[in-house]
């Protein structure tokens, strides 16, 4: 059995594992801070959902290094848990990592979490970096209840489901916690539109789209309201809240 002083010396050769937030759209680099970029020049070993738009995305934020260099390796929702084990291998060899999400931050309402979780098991170090979170910005641009709040992700795609989801998150934030949800893309119409037909007229609605891009329009109106204008948001990255003021 290894006495602490020889555990501590095996942790302190392990590498770092990063969590690195990504855009959250084209123009959406601008919001990565400066001071990420040091630390990206010095990892060769980078754990993605996909190669090329991770490529594009440190690109577009100054990263300088030669692809041909890195080591890649794909992590994504499909991923099988032995393989997801042998990722932190070259980690627990002294390597520094970096975790990139395809959009907003790892292991939110996106692959990561149980490439952290095994992180922690293994006791290395997990550094999380500072970049974009939609749901957060959401949240601090809406108006609506910031000291209770709960993160829902994404509703059941069947109508159905969906609708029955919806009027569990009303009743919720009726009671005065701020219910944040999201949605694919091309369903966000069909989803606000259920939110229009089923909601208390009354309740409030934020729709938040296109966050920390150049067309972001974040709104928060009564249902009532909502209805007498509906915005066409059909392919646009979007995150719901509703709440009361």
């Amino acid at each position: 059995m290894l006495k602490l002083s020889e555990k501590m010396k095996k942790n302190t050769a392990m590498g770092t594992l990063y969590l690195l937030p990504s855009r959250l759209g084209k123009g959406g680099e601008k919001v990565i801070p400066e001071y990420v970029l040091p630390i990206l020049e010095e990892i060769e070993y980078f754990i993605v959902e996909h190669p090329k738009t991770a490529r594009q995305f440190l690109r577009s934020i100054g990263f300088k290094g030669d692809f041909n260099r890195l080591a890649m390796e794909i992590y994504d929702k499909r991923s099988e848990a032995e393989i997801i084990y042998t990722m932190l291998e070259p980690v627990e060899q002294g390597k520094n990592a970096v975790l990139i999400s395809e959009a907003g931050c790892p292991g939110v309402a996106d692959p990561g979490s149980s490439l952290v979780s095994l992180a922690h098991i293994k006791n290395i170090r997990v550094i999380p970096l500072v970049g974009p979170s939609s749901f957060l910005l959401a949240l601090m641009a809406s108006g609506l209840n910031g000291q209770r709040f709960a993160f829902n992700g994404y509703l059941p795609v069947q109508a159905k489901q969906r609708i029955s989801a919806i009027r569990q998150l009303e009743k919720k934030a009726l009671n005065g916690e701020t219910q944040i949800f999201m949605e694919t893309p091309y369903r966000n119409n069909a989803l606000l539109n259920d939110l229009l037909k089923n909601c208390n007229p009354e309740i409030r609605l934020c729709v938040a789209v296109d966050i920390t891009l150049d067309s972001e329009r974040i709104q928060t109106k009564s249902i009532e309201k909502w209805k007498s204008h509906i915005p066409d948001i059909n392919k646009k990255p979007c995150v719901f809240l509703l709440g009361v003021s």
